[in-house]
């Protein structure tokens, strides 16, 4: 009996020391030593209350946070004024660099990147960022963010109008050296207004008769395309659709270290967002969810079309990659509807590495809503065109 008491002793003493690096609440309890905590704010440097940076002009590019040495950001907190009516989130751009480099490894529209699209405020909550009240006004992330050789963060202005009011913290751990494995956080933008280019047309479900393959993923969405060794560890995804049809029926193909097909292939964009058959209804979790659905469109709400939000963060789940990491989705099946798509990708890379051209103003532009008196203006189209006084057929 004593030796089947100390062996399980043994067996759970095991269990326990192997579960610490993702046990956050394990890790808590540890001692930790040659780790001081720090911060650069925007606090009022004369001890009064004015503690934001304030009349960032249109073109002008303010710098956030700046230290030399080593360390790792672990909380950053922003809120910005005035609100997006005012200001549009996807014109102020965050950069960040590691190690003394002249390029960014993080480069996106501020609101995108804390889960905010189209320049609207909704609510967002999951482990690594969110956005909270008051109206989703502070924006917040809890990556962590390692840097051996210096660290900066700039925030620019291409709006046409100032920047009234710039607060945030950095929060970061300054450390002597860093452990050996940590990679470099990186954060990529993209956006794209699909076509079909396809004699299909726009035929998803089959509605236009027999459906193509699409075995190789040509013509994908692009999240990332990544060269070097790390892990990806998630994605903001925002889509806009123009038509009622379900957006959803294309499949998310992730090709590791240069493979000519999908390393992983899935079934459907919101089974890789872990939900099934078509959603829209607002849902969060830690990990993955739908903030924001086409139901916030009140009246204007027909079928799935409209803006949908979703996001997945693998961070108990990353994926892999020794060589090159290329994460696709399709927009329909065989890439065949017309989506207004864009992104923000996250991931890991063994050392900080420059990100593809970024997007400019005006390739960052959002197309709008269409709503129910489009349909109809559709319908009479449609009606003028087969010279008949109904609206009925196919």
């Amino acid at each position: 009996m004593r030796h089947i008491v100390l062996i399980f002793l043994i067996f759970n003493f095991a269990v326990v020391i192997a579960q610490p690096p993702g046990n956050d609440m394990f890790s808590l309890a540890q001692m930790k030593t040659g780790v001081k905590s720090k911060r650069i704010s925007s606090f009022d440097r004369t001890g009064n209350n004015n503690d934001r940076m304030e009349a960032i002009k249109p073109g002008e590019k303010r710098t956030l946070f700046d230290v030399a040495g080593a360390g790792m950001i672990n909380h950053i907190w922003i809120t910005i004024s005035p609100e997006p009516q005012h200001l549009n989130r996807n014109d102020i751009i965050i950069r960040m660099y590691w190690d003394g480099n002249t390029f960014p490894s993080v480069e996106s529209p501020i609101g995108p990147f804390f889960g905010q699209g189209w320049n609207e405020e909704y609510p967002f909550l999951s482990q690594p960022l969110s956005a909270t009240p008051t109206g989703a006004k502070g924006l917040v992330s809890y990556f962590v963010m390692p840097f051996a050789k210096g660290a900066r963060i700039e925030v620019e202005n291409q709006s046409d109008r100032n920047i009234d009011a710039f607060y945030n913290y950095v929060d970061y751990y300054e450390v002597e050296k860093l452990p050996v494995d940590m990679g470099r956080f990186h954060a990529w933008f993209n956006h794209q207004v699909t076509d079909t280019e396809s004699a299909e047309g726009e035929n998803e479900w089959g509605v236009l008769g027999p459906q193509k393959p699409n075995p190789k993923g040509e013509r994908n969405y692009l999240f990332a395309d990544i060269k070097g060794k790390g892990q990806f560890v998630g994605v903001n995804y925002y889509v806009n659709s123009p038509s009622p049809m379900w957006y959803g029926e294309g499949d998310d193909m992730i090709f590791i270290d240069g493979q000519d097909s999908p390393t992983l292939h899935g079934t459907g964009t919101e089974d890789y967002f872990n939900t099934s058959w078509c959603p829209k209804e607002v849902f969060m979790t830690p990990y993955f969810g739908y903030p924001r659905v086409n139901t916030n469109d009140k009246r204007w709400e027909t079928g799935w079309q409209g803006r949908t939000h979703v996001y997945r963060f693998h961070v108990v789940d990353p994926i892999y990659f020794d060589k090159s990491l290329k994460f696709t989705i399709e927009h329909g099946h065989n890439n065949v509807l017309i989506l207004d798509l864009a992104s923000v990708a996250y991931w890991y890379q063994s050392e900080a590495a420059k990100l593809p051209a970024p997007l400019t103003k005006e390739q960052r532009q959002f197309m709008p809503l269409t709503n129910s008196v489009d349909i109809h203006k559709w319908r009479e189209a449609w009606r003028r065109n087969k010279g008949t006084n109904s609206s009925w057929g196919n």
